[in-house]
């Protein structure tokens, strides 16, 4: 086979005479590299016009792909930190109800309540008829955080009004303890009452600053009230005595007294044994002179003893 190639630059025109082998092997690579042309310029022009999708346009849908990813794990971590935040919320109420439990199990030992009106150890009973929800109405977020701030309030409510009751009860019962009330002797009887009098030793009129409860010698003789002892020995005309100061500017006096059973600075709780009954002192025989002060002033004990009734 004879091909002629014409060239500018070769001056006449050549003449190569391929034969045999040589021939095949040329046809072939004139073959391979007219269908990779074929092949290169196809896939250009595909490129352009035969998928409707530029490079361009792929680089901007990749772009927004990644966006949205970026979008989507920006709102998965804010659902996150929400879930966290609520998390944290939950257990603070949780807190709060159960100091509010244990405040409601005090206030009960505090008012003598029976424990099975008010049970705070165990979950309430509830009851009634319910209707299933229709589809698609769970509650949302906004709702869910609404009806927490909600409860929240009413926690708060609640916590203020159990504490000003605690404090109510705990005055009180603070003050039933050093309140004097009742008798200070189990057995006797009034012998002589408060204010004016005919003096047991002169026969003169007198002024009585006590009251007087006669009874048996060695009888026991208690604290109405609970305080601190500031006195425990013998006082003209009481003989053997104790004085207890109460606070809130009261204090009570037991004088004639056999023994004392307590000394300066002991702590006393009301209806403690604080002294025997005796006859020292001015006495015509064994009796207990009780004495009610308050801010100084004696004043009549009758009123205290009868407060202990009501």
């Amino acid at each position: 086979m004879n091909v002629v190639i014409f060239g500018m630059g070769l001056g006449r025109p050549r003449q190569l005479n391929l034969t045999g082998a040589t021939a095949g092997l040329s046809a072939a690579v004139i073959v391979g590299l007219v269908i990779s042309a074929g092949f290169a310029v196809g896939s250009w022009h595909a490129s352009r016009t035969g998928s409707g999708v530029s490079t361009d346009e792929l680089a901007r849908l990749t772009s927004q792909l990644h966006e949205q990813r970026d979008s989507i794990n920006s709102i998965r971590q804010e659902n996150e930190d929400t879930l966290d935040a609520l998390s944290i919320r939950i257990a603070r109420m949780n807190a709060r109800v159960i100091r509010l439990d244990a405040l409601g199990r005090r206030l009960t030992v505090m008012a003598d309540i029976d424990d099975s009106e008010f049970d705070f150890d165990s979950v309430p009973a509830v009851g009634g008829p319910e209707e299933p929800m229709a589809a698609g109405t769970n509650v949302a977020m906004p709702e869910m955080l609404e009806a927490m701030n909600t409860f929240d309030a009413q926690l708060s409510n609640r916590e203020v009004q159990l504490d000003v009751l605690e404090s109510v009860l705990m005055n009180q019962n603070l003050r039933d303890r050093v309140y004097p009330q009742g008798r200070p002797v189990g057995a006797g009887w009034i012998s002589s009452y408060f204010g004016k009098r005919t003096d047991p030793f002169t026969g003169k009129a007198a002024n009585h600053t006590g009251i007087d409860f006669a009874g048996k010698d060695g009888a026991e003789i208690v604290a109405v009230a609970a305080g601190v002892v500031t006195w425990s020995a013998s006082r003209y005309g009481y003989g053997i005595m104790v004085e207890i100061n109460h606070g809130s500017g009261y204090a009570t006096r037991y004088a004639h007294n056999s023994e004392n059973l307590v000394s300066v600075g002991d702590e006393v709780n009301k209806g403690q044994v604080v002294a025997l009954m005796g006859d020292t002192g001015r006495a015509t025989g064994p009796n207990l002179h009780f004495e009610v002060l308050h801010n100084g002033s004696r004043v009549n004990p009758v009123k205290f003893i009868r407060d202990s009734s009501k």
